[in-house]
């Protein structure tokens, strides 16, 4: 496995040692101690995977403390634009927003820490997969609204299909004084 600094601390792209032939491929998606060489602690509990049809866009979400969650995300089928963003009042990049374009057919992956919100727009049909250091809990909860004009964020798209909850959710600015991490 290859990590790519992405200038936000903790917040990783990281590119899998893929081996293929006619057959198909392999490679691995997650090995603890490959992450423990490399300086990652993470404790995954708990894996999801959701579909999304192309041009639907889900989040931002979080779970704020003490359930927050870090994520390591993936695509198995299709390609997505992915977003984290900087929830944490004392980072210098605080309010900033990282872009990766996660696709199956290169196998990356996306390390996203707690004290991000995170989404993505799905480029193609898709298969989204990822892996959680905390539990799901619905108190917990919480997003900032996809399109908010302070965080300035390209999805590159005009119209995406986006969930009546996610179309609720609250601007950036409800935040900057409310640190949830």
């Amino acid at each position: 496995m290859k990590i790519i600094e992405t200038g936000f601390d903790g917040l990783y792209e990281i590119e899998s040692t893929v081996f293929g032939d006619d057959r198909g491929y392999f490679f691995e998606s997650y090995r603890k101690k490959t992450f423990e060489e490399l300086g990652i602690q993470t404790d995954f509990v708990q894996d999801n995977e959701s579909f999304s049809v192309k041009g639907t866009l889900r989040g931002l979400h979080f779970q704020s403390q003490p359930y927050a969650q870090a994520k390591l995300v993936r695509v198995a089928l299709g390609k997505v634009m992915d977003v984290a963003v900087d929830l944490r009042p004392n980072s210098p990049t605080f309010g900033k927003h990282h872009t990766v374009i996660l696709d199956a057919k290169k196998h990356n992956l996306f390390l996203v820490p707690v004290g991000f919100a995170h989404g993505f727009l799905a480029l193609e049909d898709s298969v989204f997969s990822y892996k959680c250091t905390n539990y799901y809990n619905k108190a917990s909860e919480g997003g900032v609204l996809w399109n908010d004009p302070e965080l300035n964020i390209d999805w590159q798209i005009e119209n995406p299909i986006v969930s009546e909850k996610d179309k609720l959710l609250p601007n950036f600015a409800a935040y900057k004084n409310a640190p949830l991490f």
